[in-house]
């Protein structure tokens, strides 16, 4: 096996990513200080162009550094309350906060 790994997959809170290195991604709110390094033990998945190491459930010592790059507001989205026959229409935006993130390296033991 060799030492660079070209994908990962990570649990980073709820949610899983597919990342390889300088990939940026965005998750939920971690309350971090910008320009801050975050190691993720969770990793699922590792690819290196020859095999596959799967973790049952997280692959053995493995890390991902990730950097980062402050929390930031998403997309708008409508959010329409409504009720037939009364005149009642109510309709509101909501931005979801999310931290980004650069994928700094991907290491296996």
């Amino acid at each position: 096996m060799s030492d660079k790994i070209l994908y990962a997959v990570i649990q980073l809170g709820a949610k899983q990513y597919l990342i390889k290195e300088g990939d940026k991604i965005v998750a939920e709110k971690i309350e971090l200080k910008e320009g801050e390094n975050l190691t993720v033990k969770e990793v699922l998945l590792g690819y290196d162009g020859v095999e596959t190491i799967i973790g049952q459930p997280f692959v053995k010592d493995a890390s991902v550094e990730l950097i980062n790059e402050g929390v930031k507001k998403g997309e708008k989205i409508l959010v329409a309350k409504f009720k037939a026959k009364s005149r009642y229409r109510k309709v509101m935006g909501h931005r979801q906060l999310g931290s980004h993130f650069t994928v700094k390296s991907i290491k296996l033991s």
